[in-house]
């Protein structure tokens, strides 16, 4: 919670600037925005690369059959609660966004020097590279790969907790302090708000949609489920880290009555796959920003689909800190959107306003996954 308070102090204090007209002090600020902002775009193939090629190569060391049930489970989920975000997206941005001013980018403030940080290999290449190894490294079991893929997970992850997420405040300082500059933030502030409410709002739905279906697949009362499965929610809010969560995750999904040798796999592999939550979150920004940002057009739904289906495959061993599954989300906004600088920044204020309600959405959910996967198995077995 002290990152989301620092966030909201960035954004007060970038507007503060944006409007008492300190050109120099305006300028600073953002351009700090844009070579942070160059700093970011470094590092998104390096996160996809190493924690998406760790994670992979990590599930060939269990069962395939209980490995690829939870993973497939775990990925329709994921799928099904963005393409549901999507439709509630388009159907409310009409009415909150219809008679906003456009901010235009490019047409206010700039910072004193350009600067440009050239990534080593673009985002596809990054994703296929980390499939390739992943795989590769599970199937082979190459001890050393692993490791050193396992190292370079620790280095990014130490750079995200270490100065990117630090120097959260700053960079969302500088975004606000542009839009303050150019006369639009109250506007897109506006629409943004509204935004984050459906987003939580859709993650209630999802988990309602998640529990009727593991309570009908079980047999039990999906209102008796959710109850058990609060704890989790709660700790997750104050956590905003699925893996811290894991714990009190772990012991709600045994008291809803989850054989133990199930819920000792699946909550802990959830954690870090089943980010349906999340994806709900980068959906409903993703259409806000489209909706608010010059140049800019709401895809359809067939070409918001593959967005979704790549989210869905990002978020597999995304970083468990707060704010890893944007980070790592953003090098499909970039490549398959064609999101600049400032839509990224805005989705990563955004989506850091609301973390701890898409991680809380994740961990609940993962209990409704260990219900689906413990009755199928013994089913299964029967």
């Amino acid at each position: 919670m002290k990152l989301i308070i620092k966030l909201v102090v960035g954004i007060v204090v970038g507007i503060i600037i944006g409007l008492i007209g300190i050109e120099w002090l305006s300028r600073l600020a953002i351009t700090f925005k844009e070579v942070f902002g160059e700093f970011i775009g470094f590092m998104i193939p390096f996160i996809i690369l190493f924690f998406i090629a760790s994670g992979v190569s990590k599930l060939g060391n269990e069962s395939g059959k209980l490995v690829g049930l939870t993973v497939g489970v775990a990925y329709t989920s994921t799928v099904l609660a963005g393409i549901i975000a999507f439709f509630i997206s388009i159907s409310v941005m009409p009415y909150i966004s219809s008679e906003q001013v456009i901010p235009n980018e490019g047409n206010g403030l700039s910072g004193f020097i350009s600067f440009e940080i050239e990534p080593l290999m673009g985002i596809m290449t990054a994703l296929i590279f980390a499939f390739v190894f992943g795989i590769g490294m599970a199937k082979l079991n190459s001890e050393v790969l692993i490791k050193a893929f396992d190292e370079g997970k620790s280095i990014v992850e130490f750079i995200i907790v270490k100065v990117i997420i630090p120097l959260l405040p700053f960079y969302i300082a500088g975004i606000f302090t542009e839009l303050s500059s150019e006369g639009t933030v109250f506007s897109t502030l506006q629409v943004f708000g509204i935004v984050l409410i459906v987003a939580i709002v859709t993650h209630w739905i999802w988990l309602t949609v998640q529990y009727i279906i593991a309570g009908i697949y079980n047999g039990k009362n999906p209102l008796y489920l959710v109850k058990t499965m609060l704890p989790a929610y709660f700790t997750a809010l104050g956590t905003m880290s699925s893996a811290a969560t894991i714990p009190v995750t772990l012991k709600q999904a045994k008291e809803n009555k989850v054989s133990e040798n199930i819920a000792d796999f699946t909550i802990p592999l959830s954690a870090t796959i089943h980010l349906s939550g999340s994806v709900i979150t980068i959906v409903s920004c993703s259409v806000a920003v489209m909706s608010v940002l010059d140049g800019y057009s709401i895809p359809s739904f067939l070409e918001m689909l593959p967005v979704i289906a790549m989210l869905g495959v990002t978020m597999i061993a995304a970083p468990g800190v707060p704010g890893g599954a944007i980070m790592t989300a953003s090098g499909i906004l970039i490549s398959m959107l064609g999101f600049s600088e400032a839509a990224i920044g805005l989705m990563i204020a955004l989506y850091m306003a609301q973390d701890s309600f898409g991680t809380a959405a994740n961990v609940t959910g993962d209990g409704a996954i260990a219900l689906i996967i413990d009755k199928f198995m013994s089913t299964l077995k029967k």
